[in-house]
């Protein structure tokens, strides 16, 4: 019997599964998380945890059993297999979906769309991706959106690229600091003067948390963008950086993508990033317009509170670091 304030998540040992998985439980959902067995001993204890695969459609199917919610957050680690992978997790999923009558919930992204629907993005724009990755996720959206027709019905939240505690793999992380060390200077993957879009996942997390509240209000296939945090220059990121750390002449230098390029075909986390260098060339930004007609409001944390707690987490900040929020608190107006 399918239990209205149950939730499945898939992925909830990673950045995005595991903070949506604390959101829904803090608003009173029985939070039900599968992982492989030895992923769940070093995990949130407030689960009721599962042992499975996302791999195996009778896994995925067991702990889906009576969910009113299955949260599709469960990625191939380091973006390895995707072609092989990702696909066939889906599929589980709205098997397990159909069979429960259940609503599923997918982390969006960008990759979706091409040049053709730049450079701001409703929920309408044509979806016609120029990456591998890319037709990867335009494939899950439309096996979602048929799916919603046969019984599981679905809910997608896109949003700019993610950073803050337990974000996992991401462009703040894996190329603007280095994680466990002091900031000393700042990669930039973009141009000055280039718009771009991020989205603290704290607030991504909240919004779905939201979405889910109130589920039976939505269409079988809904779709929602977040705006979260835009950086209309490609500095305003780097600033807040600064800020957090209390040194304002910190350097910011231009990511090496043509070392990267070159060591793409050996190293496979440099081919994907390649490969979005696209996104990084000019402004992209996501209309929210959907989202605060539903919600009338977009959670969002100020962005230099946002990237204090990214820093401190990553274990980016000196002993000192805490000190310096004297200097965050002055750009803050506080």
């Amino acid at each position: 019997m399918r239990q209205e304030r149950t939730a499945l998540v898939l992925g909830a040992t990673g950045g995005i599964g595991g903070t949506v998985a604390r959101r829904l439980k803090a608003r009173g959902w029985h939070v039900r998380a599968m992982a492989r067995q030895g992923r769940m001993l070093a995990a949130c204890r407030n689960f009721e945890w599962v042992a499975g695969d996302a791999m195996n459609a009778s896994d995925v199917a067991r702990a889906a059993n009576g969910a009113a919610l299955i949260v599709h957050a469960v990625n191939p680690p380091g973006y390895r297999d995707w072609q092989r992978l990702v696909l066939p997790m889906l599929d589980n999923t709205i098997a397990a979906a159909k069979s429960e009558g259940a609503r599923i919930l997918l982390p969006g992204t960008v990759y979706n769309y091409g040049p053709d629907a730049f450079p701001e993005i409703d929920e309408a724009s044509p979806q016609n991706p120029v990456t591998r990755k890319g037709k990867i996720r335009e494939e899950m959206e439309r096996r979602l959106e048929v799916s919603a027709g046969e019984g599981a019905r679905a809910l997608i939240l896109r949003a700019g690229d993610f950073f803050g505690p337990r974000a996992g793999n991401n462009w703040f992380s894996q190329g603007l600091v280095k994680p466990g060390k002091p900031v000393t200077s700042i990669t930039c993957p973009g141009t000055m003067g280039v718009g771009h879009q991020w989205a603290y996942l704290p607030d991504v997390a909240e919004t779905m948390a939201a979405l889910a509240e109130r589920e039976n209000e939505l269409d079988d296939f809904a779709t929602f963008h977040m705006n979260g945090h835009w950086d209309e220059d490609g500095n305003r990121m780097v600033e807040a950086i600064r800020r957090a750390t209390g040194n304002p002449t910190l350097r910011a230098y231009p990511m090496p993508w043509p070392v990267m390029r070159l060591l793409s075909p050996v190293v496979p986390l440099f081919r994907e990033l390649v490969e979005m260098r696209y996104l990084w060339r000019q402004p992209i930004r996501l209309r929210n317009d959907r989202l605060i007609d539903f919600l009338g409001a977009e959670p969002h944390t100020p962005l230099d509170r946002a990237v204090r707690e990214t820093l401190e987490a990553l274990g980016c900040l000196p002993p000192a670091g805490r000190a310096t929020a004297r200097t965050v608190r002055l750009a803050e107006g506080r």
